[in-house]
């Protein structure tokens, strides 16, 4: 039991991104920091009152710390991750391990089977220009088309991909890793639906190609950069769209191509320089012009939906269906009880 309290105890306070002595002090000293590195180290269990104040500072009900985790998050890699602290990393983890958890177990209540099956674990990458027909690959394995992906993230939930969106700081893009065998993605919340778009299918590159050992890392970004374009609009189609051979493009075409397809215009350029419909002078020219924009204000924005809905909706439906407690499917899918009350009295 002690070190199931100790790695939940550890859990809640790196979730609410506190040291031992802001805990502490939040609790108003009424254990000392000490005594809460000891609970973290499995030392020692505290009391019944203790516990309470813990979990009140933390903001978790006291049978969180007494619940082990099932999740574990293993050789995860970040983006730009540099530029983040290790309190924003150990945060960063323990949310996605909590949405997990939570996730999970929603799964597990409605007897969902998980399993995923990499359609590209074949042939190595060795060189950017291959991943253009490992595209085509993945999108007639997938069913997908040519056409643009309406919603990637839900796209990817529909594949048995999990994509959790979080609050986090913007030095984070993205990550991925497999937990239990389970392919995960997180994505930046507050970034826009170009940007997750992008990096979900980034991110899904990680996950899907493979490469031969001792790839430099420059060599393995630039395939992932390649395979996201390339998901959001197929070789075929950028020839259709633009042409083999451009001199000029107006910045209307690049617009209304990402209010279609949902790809910054900065993106669409890089893809047209990547397939040679423009030459190197060209690009680096646009690349001058907008060095004063990367934000691309006033460009023109998706007009699609970027979002996932399939965990909520698992919610509503254990919920409704009174397969769990009120109070239980709330904590599961983070809601307060009386706002998933107000949803399921809505019922047909």
């Amino acid at each position: 039991m002690k070190e199931v309290f100790a790695a939940r105890l550890k859990q809640a306070r790196l979730l609410a991104k506190l040291s031992l002595r802001e805990l502490a002090e939040r609790m108003n000293n009424a254990v000392s920091y000490v005594a809460i590195k000891k609970y973290e180290d499995a030392k020692s269990l505290p009391d019944e009152s203790v516990i309470v104040a813990l979990a009140n500072a933390l903001s978790v009900k006291p049978d969180y710390f007494f619940k082990a985790s099932a999740v574990e998050l293993t050789n995860v890699e970040f983006r730009r991750k540099a530029k983040l602290g290790v309190k924003e990393i150990n945060s960063i983890k323990e949310i996605v391990k909590d949405h997990l958890e939570r996730y999970f177990e929603v799964e597990e209540i409605l007897q969902i089977e998980r399993s995923f099956q990499n359609p590209l674990a074949k042939n190595a990458i060795t060189k950017p220009e291959e991943v253009e027909d490992r595209v085509l690959a993945l999108l007639k394995s997938w069913h997908l088309g040519y056409n643009p992906i309406p919603n990637v993230i839900e796209t990817l939930e529909e594949k048995g991909i999990k994509v959790i969106e979080i609050e986090a700081p913007n030095e984070f893009d993205g990550l991925s890793t497999y937990v239990n065998g389970v392919p995960v993605i997180v994505l930046n919340k507050n970034y826009g639906s170009e940007r997750k778009r992008f990096t979900a299918l980034h991110e899904l590159a990680h996950l899907l190609l493979l490469f031969p050992e001792n790839t430099e890392h420059r060599i393995v970004e630039k395939c992932c950069h390649r395979f996201a374009s390339a998901m959001l609009i197929p070789r075929p189609v950028m020839y259709e769209l633009l042409g083999k051979v451009r001199v000029h493009i107006t910045l209307a075409e690049l617009i209304m191509i990402k209010e279609q397809y949902g790809i910054s215009v900065q993106a669409i350029m890089h893809r047209a320089n990547d397939l040679n419909i423009v030459n190197d002078y060209i690009y680096k020219g646009f690349c001058i012009r907008m060095a004063k924009n990367k934000k691309e204000e006033g460009l023109g924005k998706y007009l699609g939906v970027e979002k996932s809905y399939r965990f909520r909706q698992l919610v509503y439906r254990i919920a409704v269906e009174e397969l769990v407690s009120l109070t239980k499917a709330a904590n599961l899918g983070d809601l307060k009880a009386a706002e998933l009350r107000d949803i399921i009295d809505a019922q047909i």
